[in-house]
């Protein structure tokens, strides 16, 4: 009786582990079917060359990025070279080697597949991929850089479509080059740099500090400064390029002084400028239609005042990502959210019904309401007093530049973070070049010509 009893309970744990197994199986093959077909080695869907057969990729305007030719050859957008060069990293190149590339990323929903049919869609054609990216828009983006390395985004902060996304350095897909490890020309050509990376921030960051010393420092705008070109914070020196003489905070913001920015920072303390920090995105990494971006970088925790009064600068260990800087810039704009970015605007099948619909998704609030106005009105001034309201024509800027310092023996990252306030142009946008120089100068300069081509239609 016993054994019989023995045998029982055994039977009834290997059914059990029975069902367990085929409920895991079942909830894998509705939930990650997509990715199980979307498999390279799947020849239903992959040439011998691992490249895709199927389904098109079009940028926002309907213009197609990349089709599969008839013998299954994946080919690339005719605009040109410069063209296919500038979209890459939101395309993908002929290798799979982009992680970033809609031909990688989204190859679950490139392939057609659901539940019923599998791989052939319910119409018996391929899907088309629509991407937020407007291709003219990322081309002008490309051309500013001038091959340079960097990154450039520009998203729309109220519905979180992604209208430029550009990496460099890049290459053309069809026409790719042999790399060598040692050609500094396509040193990280294979990393999207503004989804994948980060950077020190230099002075953008100082948006973050102008933040907690709005809410804590009850004085902070009937306060003056006198700038000599050094100040001494804790047990150290921190330097400004030039004596900016008296300021107040809006004239510390506009003419960037490390100074006053430092002395700020070491007032408000390491566990103030830490919440301010991770309340503002810039250490938390977003999911950009299932692209996870590069988590930012700030730890002060054995800090010396003068190590926290360089943090406070966007120096120090201070590393942001550029998309994470251009979601905080959008959230400044919109009274202190801003939806999360996006990349994928449909897929659509022969029957044109959007298989794969965008639920516009918020940050949170990554600042308060009130100092997100005031910071706006404030990096408005420094467009108008000094950066030059003339650079961007026909609509209201806020800005401010970044010159990051990343060793004695290499020049600056430049930066240009900011946003349109005008109604009809929610946008926000960061820029980055690497070992750029000036800010203002470098990244400025392309953050001029792309929301020249976005708002004056010139892209």
């Amino acid at each position: 009786m016993k054994k019989i009893e023995k045998r029982t309970v055994l039977c009834l744990i290997l059914a059990a582990a029975l069902v367990a197994g085929l409920g895991v199986f079942c909830f894998k093959f509705v939930f990650q079917g997509g990715n199980w077909v979307s498999f390279a080695a799947n020849r239903h869907l992959y040439n011998s060359s691992g490249q895709l057969t199927v389904v098109r990729v079009l940028d926002r305007n309907g213009d197609v990025l990349s089709w599969a030719e008839e013998d299954g050859t994946r080919t690339y957008y005719d605009g040109g070279p410069n063209h296919r060069r500038a979209i890459l990293h939101a395309v993908g190149d002929p290798a799979g080697r982009i992680g970033t590339g809609a031909l990688v990323a989204f190859a679950d929903k490139l392939s057609g597949y659901n539940l019923l049919t599998g791989t052939q869609t319910l119409s018996g054609q391929d899907n088309d991929l629509t991407l937020t990216i407007d291709d003219e828009l990322n081309y002008t983006a490309y051309m500013a850089l001038n091959g340079r390395k960097g990154a450039v985004g520009v998203y729309n902060y109220r519905t979180g479509e992604v209208v430029c996304m550009v990496s460099s350095p890049t290459f053309d897909p069809l026409d790719p080059p042999t790399i060598e490890e040692s050609d500094s020309r396509y040193e990280g050509v294979y990393l999207n740099r503004f989804l994948s990376s980060t950077f020190t921030p230099g002075s953008v960051f100082k948006t973050v500090t102008l933040a907690a010393a709005i809410d804590h420092l009850d004085d902070l705008f009937a306060r003056t400064w006198t700038c000599t070109g050094s100040t001494q914070v804790g047990d150290g020196v921190v330097t400004c390029p030039r004596a900016h003489g008296e300021l107040d905070i809006q004239g510390a913001l506009t003419h960037s002084c490390n100074g006053v920015f430092a002395l700020l920072a070491a007032e408000l303390g390491a566990d103030t400028m830490t919440q301010y920090v991770q309340k503002a995105g810039l250490t938390s990494s977003y999911t950009v239609s299932g692209l996870s971006t590069a988590a930012g970088r700030y730890d002060v925790s054995t800090a010396s005042d003068y190590q926290l009064g360089w943090s406070g600068v966007g120096q120090y260990t201070d590393s942001v990502n550029p998309c994470a800087v251009m979601v905080y810039m959008g959230a400044i704009a919109n009274g202190g959210r801003a939806a999360v970015p996006q990349l994928i605007l449909s897929t659509r099948g022969a029957l044109g019904i959007n298989i794969s619909p965008y639920l516009r998704r918020s940050t949170g609030r990554l600042l308060d309401r009130d100092t997100a106005d005031t910071i706006a009105q404030m990096m408005v001034r420094n467009v108008t007093d000094y950066y030059g309201s003339s650079r961007f024509p026909a609509v209201t800027v806020g800005a401010k530049s970044g010159t990051a310092e990343v060793g004695s023996d290499q020049s600056p990252h430049a930066w240009f973070a900011g946003f349109v306030l005008d109604e009809d142009y929610p946008y926000a946008f960061a820029v980055l070049v690497e070992n750029g120089g000036s800010g203002a100068d470098a990244a400025g300069s392309v953050a001029a010509a792309v929301l020249d081509a976005l708002v004056n239609g010139t892209a």
